[in-house]
């Protein structure tokens, strides 16, 4: 299908964020998955390490997303590139939602510190 229209968006919810899924196998997308992230004010996703690159878009809000160890804010317009193997975490410290966009390749798994695996399914 070439128009993914919002009402057939899945919804997904982890770690205190919604996950918006638009491009997925199930809606025809062959190699790539995008979605659209709300992180909610107060919101701190545990640091996960990617397997896949992801190229992270923040439409609205303010973050303070932490790469490999290194703490940057990201404000609306900024893009963020996070390669395969890199390790991330994700905080909204202020009193907004914000909102990103998502893009990456089908099969991206994330796993936790302490070893979990997450095959996200907005993501394959």
């Amino acid at each position: 299908m070439p128009v993914v229209r919002p009402s057939e968006a899945v919804v997904h919810e982890m770690h205190g964020a919604r996950f918006v899924s638009y491009a997925t196998p199930s809606t025809g997308s062959r190699e790539l998955c995008a979605w659209r992230g709300e992180i909610p004010a107060g919101t701190r996703a545990p640091a996960h390490t990617v397997s896949r690159e992801e190229i992270f878009h923040l439409l609205d809000g303010e973050l303070l997303i932490t790469l490999d160890g290194t703490v940057h804010r990201v404000t609306a317009g900024d893009t963020v590139i996070i390669n395969p193997g890199a390790t991330l975490a994700v905080e909204n410290p202020t009193t907004e939602v914000a909102v990103s966009w998502v893009t990456t390749s089908h099969g991206l798994e994330a796993t936790l510190a302490d070893g979990t695996r997450i095959v996200p399914p907005w993501a394959n």
